[in-house]
């Protein structure tokens, strides 16, 4: 089992870039499925869950061809043609592992009439029901039934017909498998209180590029006009918005002054907006965005909210972060029920966190010190390493598969803007 192992009280400072979106890139990937020409798709992070999203494009009939790429480059390209499908099943044994792969419904449904996809897995941050997922695709045409653990569905005909449906409460995965469905129905299709994260505007650009007709692109009111085919297409998966406010923390918690090169300012405005007030430097230029903490920190009152509302996939970070402000910042988590099973974690390495509920107190100023901790989710992974590069001492991160799924080559990256990291296998 791999460990990372940090040292604290390195200061960061350098250009550190930004790989494209996992988030994008396991929403992009089974676009390929609506196509039987090839699709490429450029700065593709290397993560393991997309490593394992290809294997379960495989599954399915689907060949996956990487160009060679440098061992030192960031990033590469993959091109998928799924000509036809061999299977129309995604089973347990790869489904259990990646919740994303959920998102393989809607296009199997869309081009071969009939899908039988496993009750997804994923990180263990609280209960995420699929219900949405469901009742959209019913909306626009499809028969569902729940056997056994898998979700079987069905288009009469052969085709989804499109529909109305309007989401109860915002669903990033359920508005992006309904899209990619809706895509090729017999008829149109208008979708109110979608999401509007970035990613769904990258998905949306990707399906238009493919010849999809999507209207009010980044509104909450997507209309798709079905058409009877897309093609193939070449697209660059955008840089990860998560990524680059994970490491703007990580440079503010230890006084550094880091360029985030390939950074996207306009999807992470409430990111930026939040370490400005905590006393952060935040400045756009060509290209990159530099984060510069010259000062003490200072304490927020932050709640997570759909975008373009603070991400519930910055709050661990930002709790790291804030050990180090003077005073208690309040944070409220109101996306997931179960995404504070970092707190025990930091609390090995002293930092002062209440937790009431949804709320979170988090007392700064206290001294951190490294200690062993262990991982729970991809983003409270993330949240012990920022700590980590600010205590005093060894920090020893055990579990880092977690890390792998989300963050490319961490280790390489903070070492390169002067972290004292590296990866250790106990064999």
């Amino acid at each position: 089992m791999d460990r990372i192992l940090i040292r604290g009280g390195q200061r960061l400072a350098g250009r550190l870039p930004i790989s494209g979106a996992k988030n994008a890139a396991l929403t992009l990937l089974p676009c390929a499925l609506l196509t039987d020409e090839p699709l490429t798709l450029r700065n593709l992070p290397r993560l393991a869950d997309v490593d394992g999203f290809g294997h379960l494009l495989n599954q399915l009939g689907a060949s996956t061809a990487i160009e060679g790429t440098r061992p030192d480059e960031f990033g590469r390209v993959m091109t998928i043609r799924a000509g036809r499908l061999t299977s129309t099943e995604a089973p347990y044994d790869i489904v259990r592992k990646m919740r994303a792969s959920i998102l393989v419904l809607g296009p199997i449904l869309a081009r071969a009439g009939v899908a039988r996809v496993s009750l997804p897995g994923g990180c263990a941050i609280g209960n995420r029901p699929i219900d949405l997922h469901l009742k959209a695709l019913e909306a626009i045409g499809a028969q569902i039934e729940l056997t056994a653990g898998y979700v079987e569905a069905s288009a009469p005909g052969g085709r989804l017909s499109g529909g109305r449906y309007t989401f109860p409460v915002v669903s990033v995965g359920a508005t992006e498998n309904v899209l990619m469905a809706a895509a090729t129905a017999q008829g149109t299709s208008v979708i109110g209180n979608a999401a509007r994260e970035p990613e769904i505007v990258d998905l949306c650009n990707l399906l238009v590029a493919m010849g999809a007709r999507i209207d009010g692109i980044g509104t909450e009111t997507l209309t798709i006009e079905g058409v009877d085919r897309l093609h193939g297409a070449t697209y660059a998966v955008m840089p990860d918005r998560i990524e680059a406010g994970s490491y703007a923390c990580a440079a503010a918690i230890t006084g550094g002054d880091i360029e985030l090169v390939g950074a996207h300012a306009p999807d992470m405005e409430a990111t930026l907006a939040a370490l400005r007030q905590a006393g952060v430097t935040v400045e756009e230029k060509p290209g990159a965005i530099r984060i510069a903490a010259d000062g003490p920190l200072r304490p927020l009152t932050l709640s997570t909210a759909p975008f373009p509302g603070f991400a519930t996939d910055m709050q661990a970070q930002f709790m790291a972060m804030l050990l180090k402000a003077e005073g208690t910042s309040v944070l409220t988590e109101t996306i997931f029920e179960n995404r504070y099973m970092h707190v025990p974690e930091l609390a090995r390495m002293g930092a002062s966190v209440q937790v009431h509920g949804r709320t979170a107190m988090v007392k700064g100023g206290e001294p951190l010190v490294g200690a062993p901790v262990m991982a729970t989710d991809l983003r409270a992974s993330m949240s012990l390493i920022i700590a980590g590069l600010a205590a005093e001492g060894e920090t020893s991160v055990a579990r880092v598969y977690h890390l792998d799924r989300g963050y490319e080559r961490l280790e390489e990256k903070l070492s390169a803007v002067g972290a004292d990291i590296e990866r250790v296998s106990d064999g």
